[in-house]
């Protein structure tokens, strides 16, 4: 079970670190890529026509995988507030609870990000021409990853290793060394 555990750790760790880059170069390239537009229309009085839709898909990429980042950093919401008023018993509980209902949210973030990629993936995206399902597919992405982040804290608890709870995990120990 520690096997499986630390093989989803360590691949989670580089899917995360993926997604970080990812989402930074998304970012860029939208931001790049808007300024373009700006000095296009300002500037040389043209326009570029294929700047929004791009725009707008990369803008769901970069949020997408960011979420997926952030739940893997444990950045999302839970219920640490519960934590200061109840007994410290509760507090592995509430975490696991968190971790479950991450997990859920995801879950359904796959599936019906499947159903409208698969339900749009006939029409077309205006201007650039992509099959419709790509607006979709960020969606579909993220989830699969949040999933995956969600699950690995989830397991992690279960099964009273380490997680985000305080204790060091790979990610610590790695910055840690000299």
């Amino acid at each position: 079970m520690r096997k499986a555990i630390a093989a989803l750790s360590g691949l989670n760790i580089v899917l995360c670190r993926a997604s970080l880059w990812l989402a930074g170069l998304g970012l860029t390239a939208m931001t790049i890529i808007v300024f373009a537009q700006v000095y296009m229309r300002y500037v040389m009085n043209d326009s570029l026509l294929w700047v929004e839709p791009v725009a707008i898909l990369l803008m769901s990429w970069f949020i997408f995988l960011g979420a997926a980042v952030g739940v893997h950093e444990s950045f999302h919401m839970g219920f640490e507030v519960l934590m200061y008023f109840l007994p410290p018993r509760f507090g592995l509980w509430l975490q696991i609870l968190s971790d479950a209902a991450v997990l859920l949210f995801s879950v359904c973030m796959v599936i019906y990000g499947w159903q409208l990629m698969a339900r749009t993936w006939g029409s077309s995206v205006p201007i650039i021409g992509l099959p419709g399902g790509f607006t979709y597919m960020p969606l579909f992405a993220g989830g699969v990853l949040m999933s995956l982040f969600a699950l690995e804290h989830l397991v992690k608890r279960i099964a009273g290793g380490a997680g985000r709870d305080g204790q060091p995990d790979a990610d610590d120990i790695l910055m840690t060394e000299v």
